[in-house]
């Protein structure tokens, strides 16, 4: 069975509260699921931060368990019919998630039908590898390879250059050339208020602010909301 995803770039929207913005797609992403099992690991209080997915959650009508509340978080992803992993550092996340050995049981859970909903973070550990972050690496987990659930690259809060400013520093378009001058593997920029929806081989951009898609050999392509890219990302089957 392909798996089912759903990749949002941020969790919050300016103006907005936390998760307001894609609380429709969610609720259409899981439609009948009851269970959603939370990985809090991006943040360093895990227990606010499962207070407040659980919280959220709770009030779509979805009861949510955080998987650091558990005994054993094997049986925990066994039987969610979803995984939701929260945003913060993508270091932190993912080498708590090598530590713990969760890798590979999400990645069966996931393949086997649960639903995957990364934001941020949650989002970048979905690809190949967490390489296109633009976390500082606060933490150094044993290896960059993360889930592996879609075959490109994620880069959340991306950012256009801004003519107008001052500032010398590498843009994020610039970071993700430099990926594509030592990697092969695509690359989605995810404006923030926008996501990505993988399901029944097709991946498709979502929400208002669109995004740019880099490729090696290739110039940026910039997407709109609706619009199928598995032809310039690979879909869902080539993992």
């Amino acid at each position: 069975m392909p798996a089912r995803v759903l990749l949002i770039s941020n969790s919050t929207l300016y103006g907005r509260g936390y998760l307001d913005h894609v609380e429709e797609e969610i609720r259409s992403f899981l439609d009948a699921a009851k269970t959603v099992l939370f990985v809090p690991f991006a943040l360093y209080d895990r227990d606010a931060y499962a207070a407040q997915a659980s919280a959220r959650f709770e009030a779509m009508g979805y009861t949510l368990e955080s998987v650091h509340g558990t005994e054993n978080p094997l049986p925990a992803i066994q039987r969610a019919d979803a995984i939701f992993v929260g945003g913060g550092n993508t270091f932190r996340l993912l080498k708590a998630l090598q530590d713990l050995n969760l890798l590979e049981p999400i990645r069966r859970r996931v393949k086997s039908g649960a639903g995957y909903i990364g934001s941020s973070a949650g989002s970048n550990v979905a690809g190949p590898t967490i390489k296109t972050t633009k976390d500082m690496p606060i933490v150094q987990p044993r290896s960059f390879e993360s889930l592996g659930l879609v075959p490109f690259q994620i880069s959340p809060h991306y950012l256009d250059l801004d003519p107008n400013s001052t500032h010398m520093g590498e843009t994020q378009e610039e970071r993700i050339l430099q990926f594509l001058e030592e990697n092969e593997t695509p690359v989605v920029g995810i404006r923030e208020g926008a996501w990505l929806l993988i399901e029944n081989g097709a991946v498709t951009l979502k929400g208002q602010t669109g995004a740019r898609i880099f490729r090696r050999g290739h110039a940026p392509v910039e997407v709109g909301s609706g619009t199928e890219v598995s032809k310039l990302v690979g879909g869902p089957d080539a993992t």
